[in-house]
């Protein structure tokens, strides 16, 4: 139960930010910055792990680079469980946030300086765990911003996507040049400078968040603690067992992330659904969730393709000269986020002027996954060639079918994850979407297996044609969805 001043705060019409709260210019600037990392360094993580040592990589089959890659990302966002959790039964979202900031800098720093498999080990770990603490945490945050009634959630959520992407489209760009001109290390280096950026703005402001930030609505009881210690090191040991015993390897990786992830989604789906502390009603709206958690899924599972798929794709088929000169191969992930930054306002002023007559959340999604579907089928003109013949208009054209599904889904499965949590489960319900993130991109490393540049014309035909079929089935049974929402849309 919210007491009646957290109440008052959070309903008060504040518009410090383009008509917004002033708290979420604070969280804008601190994702932005975290982006900037996160893209900057993705954005030449592959190429970094299967080009070889004289071209200053570690030399990996094509394979196990993305395998790598797609684990990487599922871990990212499977780490959310735990930032979730420790928001809601220990420290505080706000508390988490910070503290998460930290470690993700400390991860860059290693990619920077540690040679070789150290550095990817040690710097991806920590980057992982430490952005699944401050991605759910930050969004939780952004929620609370907002009165449920209030109709410019939606519109913030997309200023707040603005904000990611403003730093996924600036990252890459100069960190892939620092990598074609001076080599891998000083790109991740870059990396690291832009998330110090984002903590130094972010602690400048941290006052600006209201007063609750650090609330623990779900309490850990003390002596549980001891316990709850003790088996995140039996989890940690169990870890560090099967891989020097050879069960998980870097080529395995990514299918046995996609295992945990599942097992891990259902987990938190049965023990929130189970839960006799929440109502009726949040149990309905939780149920309601299960569908949409599996379109964002099967989105995700195409859209993080980008750094697995289209990373190989611009660097062997793709036609990246400009006047004579090389377009480095990272600048590619850079134009999605322009897209995004140029129609990110126009959809949240789409959102705002249609108040209630803008398309249900489950329709949003449909629409999403068949965006994304047909994106991969207009791979399919230039399928069948050799080399770097692509043109890049075309892939710009690919990606902005990517942008538009994207906007559908990715900011609304933000904002309707956090009206639909029950109130014990606030932050975690935040968390379970983004289990179905991480699920769709360990599988986009999984299913980068099978692509090859010889025989790529039934890949993209496959996967473009589940997503829209899906889509269109999702549709159909929307209303059923809306149902289960009660009143929540």
């Amino acid at each position: 139960m919210e007491t009646g001043k957290t109440a008052e705060t959070r309903s008060a019409p504040s518009t410090g930010f383009f008509g917004h709260p002033r708290a979420l210019g604070n969280l804008f600037g601190l994702e932005m910055w975290e982006r900037f990392s996160f893209y900057g360094m993705q954005g030449i993580l592959t190429i970094y792990l299967y080009y070889s040592a004289a071209d200053g990589g570690l030399g990996l089959s094509e394979g196990t680079a993305t395998s790598i890659v797609g684990a990487y990302g599922g871990l990212v966002y499977l780490s959310t469980i735990v930032g979730a959790w420790l928001a809601d039964r220990v420290a505080g979202s706000e508390r988490v946030l910070f503290l998460s900031a930290v470690m993700i800098m400390c991860g860059h720093i290693c990619l920077a300086l540690l040679p070789g498999f150290t550095g990817v080990g040690a710097g991806l770990v920590l980057i992982a765990v430490g952005s699944g603490g401050l991605k759910a945490n930050a969004t939780s945050l952004v929620g609370r911003l907002y009165a449920p009634e209030d109709e410019r959630r939606d519109a913030g959520f997309s200023l707040f996507y603005l904000g990611v992407n403003l730093g996924a489209f600036i990252g890459p760009l100069l960190t892939g040049l620092a990598q074609q001109n001076l080599g891998f290390h000083y790109g991740f280096g870059l990396a690291a400078i832009g998330m110090a950026a984002g903590l130094v703005q972010y602690s400048l402001g941290r006052a600006n968040l209201s007063s609750d930030a650090n609330e623990v609505p779900n309490p850990l009881p003390p002596g549980r603690r001891g316990w709850v210690a003790a088996g995140a090191a039996v989890v940690v040991a169990g870890i560090v067992l099967v891989v020097m015993a050879g069960v998980v390897t870097a080529a395995n990786l990514a299918n046995v992330t996609v295992v945990v992830i599942i097992v891990a989604a259902v987990a938190y789906f049965a023990v929130i659904l189970s839960s006799r502390r929440i109502t009726a009603l949040e149990r309905r709206r939780v149920a309601s969730f299960i569908p949409l958690f599996l379109a964002s899924f099967v989105f995700f599972s195409l859209f993080q393709q980008q750094f697995t798929v289209l990373v190989i794709y611009t660097d062997q088929r793709l036609d990246r000269t400009i006047f004579g000169w090389e377009m480095p191969v990272s600048w590619a992930n850079s134009i999605n986020p322009v897209f995004i930054i140029l129609l990110a306002a126009v959809f949240a002023a789409l959102w705002t002027r249609l108040g209630p007559r803008q398309p249900s959340t489950p329709v949003k999604f449909a629409l999403g996954t068949i965006f994304m579907g047909v994106a991969f089928l207009c791979f399919l003109p230039w399928s069948g060639g050799t080399g770097n013949t692509t043109p890049l208009i075309a892939l710009v054209g690919i990606i902005l079918l990517f942008t538009i599904g994207e906007l559908l889904l990715s900011p609304v499965g933000l904002s309707v994850s956090t009206k639909l949590a029950p109130a014990l489960f606030r932050t975690q319900m935040v968390a379970l979407n983004f289990l179905s993130v991480a699920l769709g991109t360990a599988a986009a490393g999984s299913f980068a297996k099978y692509y090859s540049v010889d025989d790529e014309g039934g890949y993209f035909l496959v996967v473009g044609g589940v997503a829209v079929a899906f889509g269109i089935l999702l549709w159909v049974v929307s209303p059923f969805i809306r149902r289960l929402m009660s009143g929540v849309h």
